[in-house]
């Protein structure tokens, strides 16, 4: 079966809203597929303006330098940690 030509796109969100309602079998054929690595991407960040108590900043700092990392570094690693956390699914223990 021949494929369907993919569009050329403007801009991202032009993309995703072909993508939301187009299935992509009717482009591409997943049964050629590889599996890849792309070590250079880094996830896009935002800046936000948080407010801590300054105990909890003093804290994050005094840990930060027991490790030699950068305080920041190491609030977003304690969050991702824990959104992993909070996301995992929980086994109920039935009796």
């Amino acid at each position: 079966m021949t494929k369907k030509r993919i569009p050329t796109f403007k801009n991202e969100d032009e993309a995703r809203e072909f993508w939301a309602t187009h299935d992509s079998t009717d482009f591409l054929d997943w049964s050629k597929a590889k599996r890849t690595v792309f070590p250079n991407l880094k996830p896009s960040t935002k800046s936000i303006s948080l407010r801590l108590p300054e105990s909890i900043l003093v804290a994050l700092k005094m840990l930060a330098n027991k490790r030699d990392v950068p305080y920041q570094s190491l609030l977003k690693v304690f969050l991702a940690e824990k959104v992993e956390e909070e996301l995992r699914p929980r086994h109920v223990k039935t009796a």
